[in-house]
């Protein structure tokens, strides 16, 4: 899965929260406004033409309104990114990872337990 930039990821953001539902582009100005990213039309374009050639939206002309729907979903990508960080930072190394997040004081008590349980469940199955 090919990389998207910061900006790039706080539209698909927008498309993701929107549901299955196409996301109109005055939606998309109207949410990044609210987000403290008033982009200028022409910005905003060239973001969503980028997303449309990596294959991360598809667009769809209504009339003069441009419909925008995301081709990989929001868990797709998070897992691709992931597993990218993971090769990238810890060679593959999902207990390094762990135990970084740990000794760095990275979780709360409240997630540590929650992912112990997560960890204990998926051994049982």
């Amino acid at each position: 899965m090919q990389q998207i930039s910061d900006a790039e990821l706080e539209i698909m953001k927008v498309v993701w929260a929107n549901g299955n539902e196409p996301t109109l582009f005055a939606y998309l100005t109207e949410e990044l406004t609210a987000k403290g990213k008033p982009w200028q039309k022409n910005t905003l374009i060239t973001l969503l033409n980028r997303l449309v050639n990596k294959g991360f939206l598809k667009a769809k002309k209504i009339g003069r309104r441009n419909e925008y729907t995301p081709l990989v979903s929001e868990n797709e990508y998070q897992t691709a990114q992931t597993r990218t960080f993971l090769d990238k930072i810890f060679e593959g190394n999902v207990k390094g990872l762990v135990s970084n997040l740990i000794s760095g004081d990275l979780l709360t008590v409240e997630e540590y337990v929650e992912l112990k349980s997560l960890l204990e469940k998926g051994q049982e199955e």
